[in-house]
């Protein structure tokens, strides 16, 4: 491969660091497809015959059949996917098959490959959330008024819905989606062409296989084209956050599903035992899909790194930028299945739920609302009457609502009996109707906008 420049091979040692088919395999169809393009490019601009090209063509179809039926073979001494697959040509239908790498470089092809492999990525990732997001939208639409304590600090804070409570998941996803369609576009000039670094002599037209690739158009600069490695980047960064948001809702779950919580019953399918305790059923999915969060990042991480130092414009280290998007491609694909599976399947315990949601004086800020609104209290005032209230609600071991009124009087004289249409749980939830809000109603509305936004109605 390296034709006459060497007196000597390569060491054991610099064929194996060197060698990269264990990994760029997973290239082979973006190769083949990129290869055809470029022959068919190169044999209506006459630099090669139209004979050629037709051979090659043909050769590059059986050798896709061959790794479609048996896999990649791995020869470390032909060092990647591009020198494999045309040594296999070349097996195939001679020394015509060298005509192939007229006017292209490993540098530009590899850049091409890798690039098809990513934008297919992110396409995959959004089918993957868009499938998510169809599994919350219908758990939120069953429990719009499913009355859920809400947190923050993990302190009781205010009733809401667990119907609300999904589709905040739902508004994550969905700006995670836009970020993968955005990695989309971004990735859609086509870097085939530039050949090494520098573009090349030919008469080569790059609009041609730029459009027989499904780009939108060449790249404009050829040391950019083979030194860029931000489509991965941009993966990698929409991926991680992504892992984030999928890590929050399997935490919930984990909490949620744990004794003392026990809203949530989770699939038996998702979930595992213990080799000692034969009660426990444990989330393991969830924790998993939390723990890879972790992995993805470190894959971004890991990228970013590499690439941080180098000038332009190939360099071997980006070699290494492939291994972090495969695995975090394949562990998000993962856990997107997983959560998928998991809000399908889940069994929510909406008793207890809300019996949670009356716990902690949640309908404090309703007290503080209802003597703005009815005794027209600025709220700063209301706010120290009400923590008067749970004060002596927590003395007397009761909740607000059971609360006397001469209890309430003696804390501030303008409280009366309508008071207590504002201390349940449903009156709270329902209460909170700005657009956006906690309110069944509200909800309900977004449900229905987020259907029509996902194709399901």
């Amino acid at each position: 491969m390296w034709g006459g420049r060497f007196a000597e091979g390569p060491a054991a040692i610099m064929r194996e660091i060197n060698a990269s088919i264990p990994f760029d395999k997973a290239l082979w169809r973006q190769d083949v497809a990129a290869s055809k393009a470029h022959v068919a490019m190169l044999a209506k601009q006459q630099i090669v015959s139209a004979q050629d090209a037709k051979l090659i063509s043909e050769g590059l179809d059986q050798v896709a059949a061959e790794y479609e039926a048996n896999g990649v073979p791995e020869n470390w001494d032909l060092e990647d996917i591009h020198m494999t697959t045309e040594s296999r040509l070349a097996e195939l239908i001679g020394p015509g098959a060298g005509r192939l790498h007229t006017a292209r470089s490993r540098n530009d092809q590899v850049a091409t490959d890798f690039k098809l492999w990513v934008r297919e990525a992110c396409l995959s990732a959004d089918a993957a959330l868009r499938a998510l997001q169809v599994a919350l939208v219908t758990r939120a639409g069953e429990h719009a008024g499913s009355i859920l304590p809400g947190f923050t600090h993990l302190q009781t804070a205010q009733p809401v819905t667990l119907g609300h409570h999904l589709m905040a998941y739902y508004e994550m996803l969905q700006r995670d989606r836009s970020r993968f369609i955005d990695a989309h576009h971004r990735a859609n000039q086509c870097p085939l062409g530039a050949a090494a670094l520098a573009g090349t002599g030919f008469p080569i037209d790059r609009e041609m296989t730029a459009i027989a690739l499904g780009f939108a158009m060449p790249t404009a600069n050829s040391l950019d084209s083979v030194s860029d490695r931000d489509f991965a980047l941009d993966y990698l960064q929409a991926a991680a956050q992504c892992a984030l948001h999928l890590s929050r809702l399997a935490e919930e779950f984990i909490i949620w599903a744990s004794q003392p919580f026990g809203f949530v019953t989770l699939p038996d399918s998702l979930s595992t035992g213990s080799s000692i305790m034969p009660q426990k059923k444990n989330p393991d999915a969830a924790e998993l899909v939390r723990g890879h969060s972790g992995r993805i990042i470190g894959a971004l991480t890991s990228l970013m790194i590499t690439m941080k130092g180098l000038p332009l414009a190939y360099s071997k280290d980006m070699q290494d930028d492939k291994p972090p998007v495969f695995e975090a491609a394949g562990l998000l694909t993962l856990s997107l299945a997983a959560m998928t599976g998991m809000v399908a399947g889940a069994t929510f315990r909406t008793t207890r739920m809300r019996a949670a949601a009356e716990l902690g004086y949640a309908t404090a800020t309703d007290l503080a609302d209802w003597l703005v609104r009815e005794a027209g209290i600025p709220f700063r005032e209301a706010h120290h009457i009400t923590g008067a209230a749970v004060k002596l609600a927590e003395q007397k071991g009761v909740a607000l609502d059971q609360l006397t009124i001469k209890d309430f009087t003696l804390i501030d004289p303008r409280i009366d009996e309508r008071v207590y249409g504002a201390l349940s749980v449903e009156s709270s939830v329902a209460a909170r109707a700005s657009y956006g809000g906690t309110a069944p109603d509200q909800v309900k509305a977004r449900v229905a906008e987020a259907r029509v936004a996902l194709g399901l109605e």
